[in-house]
């Protein structure tokens, strides 16, 4: 049976949590919807990616209940809402406050919901309440970091993480301070026996993040329900009492067996940098909506170019809605998978991504191998035959370093001393 249930808000996030309980010696597995079924096998953690992250808020009781209502079934130790390491979400989209008012519903007994954000390897902290994120070498208030407080759907106005959410919840809020971690039974006391609904955990490095998870876990209620990003995800694997952990995940992969495609919905700097590498090393960079673009992206692909299809080399995006990339986006790469289905795909943009993924028919994923840091190379399954077994690399926008196209086409291995886009932090230690 699974020790472990997550529901990620999208499906780079989802991958992430797959990624961090793997590194912690926990065999998973992904599927791409709440009402997908799950593959048999013995995997100590199922994830479910969703797209919760980019709704309406009036519209995640349809898909995060259901989800959560189907981890809970599985008879798991504990749940997780994996949400993005910059808390993106707001009162109008993707609430996370009304994620805990959901889970309450689920989980009537579960107990104080921790909330936990950071990711210490990924360049995020929480400290007395505020949230803050790396951009280069340097370490920015929430609100004040360049990506989020410029995020063109749900920026960042506030680093104070129970104000933030306390904007989305009429629920109780309260914190747990770095200094009361120090006190496994004051922890303990606090995550078992508040009277909030959730209590905000500081946390800046790893022992932080373990001191939470074995709390946690620590309580009567099963399955237990925590909100939170990768860190979380890693601690808990870490604190679980498993009989059997697997080995270091595989770092190699080979060179893609056929073309490689990249198709972007992102809008992100590094994206658009990442892009302008890739057209320096010879692909072909390709406007979705030009004339004849599915004919000539089949074409390069046959003649055995790379071709990164960008979805804001046509109108301004914003005059786009982001239902027609994704359907746009989907087009293309099942065309290209009935030509070639030893295609290798390259999806960038942690919404658009697992929109593109359920439009395409993909039911569930697995990580195979992890070259490229925090981007990972993962195998994806469909019903049809040119869907039976495809080579995916999901790519959120603050993912990867500045060559990682290119490396992905040839099975480059990124080494944690290679040089890196300066934007990110440094390749995660497992």
């Amino acid at each position: 049976m699974p020790r472990v249930g997550f529901y990620g808000d999208d499906f780079t996030g989802s991958v992430d949590a797959l990624l961090q309980y793997r590194v912690a010696g926990l065999s998973g597995v992904l599927v791409t919807s709440p009402g997908a079924e799950l593959p048999p096998g013995d995997a100590q953690v199922v994830g479910i990616a969703g797209t919760a992250r980019s709704l309406a808020t009036s519209d995640m009781a349809a898909e995060v209940g259901p989800a959560l209502s189907r981890l809970r079934e599985l008879d798991v130790e504990v749940v997780q809402y994996k949400a993005c390491s910059t808390a993106d979400s707001s009162p109008e989209v993707g609430s996370l406050g009304r994620v805990l008012e959901l889970a309450r519903e689920v989980f009537p007994t579960s107990g104080p919901v921790p909330v936990a954000f950071a990711q210490p390897d990924f360049g995020r902290y929480t400290v007395f309440g505020h949230h803050f994120a790396r951009d280069g070498e340097t370490v920015h208030r929430l609100d004040r970091q360049p990506t989020m407080r410029s995020h063109p759907v749900t920026p960042a106005t506030e680093s104070d993480l129970r104000l933030h959410l306390a904007a989305q919840t009429e629920l109780p809020l309260g914190s747990l301070h770095w200094p009361e971690l120090a006190d496994p039974a004051h922890v303990s006391e606090v995550l078992g026996e508040a009277a909030e609904a959730a209590v905000v955990c500081d946390a800046f490095d790893d022992t932080h993040l373990d001191a939470v998870a074995v709390a946690f876990l620590a309580g009567s209620a099963r399955p237990r329900f925590a909100l939170g990003a990768g860190g979380l995800s890693k601690a808990l694997g870490r604190a679980l009492d498993v009989d059997e952990r697997f080995g270091a995940l595989c770092t190699d992969a080979p060179a893609s067996p056929g073309p490689t495609l990249v198709l972007s919905g992102s809008r992100s700097a590094l994206t658009q940098r990442q892009l302008t590498a890739a057209g320096e090393a010879g692909w072909k960079t390709v406007d979705p909506f030009g004339a004849g673009a599915v004919r000539r992206i089949r074409r390069y692909l046959a003649l055995g170019r790379e071709v990164a299809v960008d979805s804001t080399a046509s109108m301004p995006q914003a005059a786009l809605a982001s239902s027609a990339i994704e359907e746009r986006l989907a087009e293309i790469a099942d065309a290209c998978l009935r030509q070639d289905p030893t295609t290798r795909l390259v999806l960038c943009g942690g919404d658009t991504s697992g929109n593109v993924l359920r439009r395409l028919g993909i039911r569930r994923l697995s990580i195979e191998s992890q070259p490229w840091g925090n981007v990972v190379l993962c195998v994806a399954v469909g019903s049809t035959p040119h869907l039976r077994r495809v080579e995916v690399v999901l790519k959120g926008g603050q993912m990867g370093h500045m060559n990682l196209f290119d490396d992905v086409r040839k099975g480059r291995r990124h080494e944690s001393g290679a040089p890196a886009d300066p934007s990110l932090p440094a390749t995660p230690a497992p």
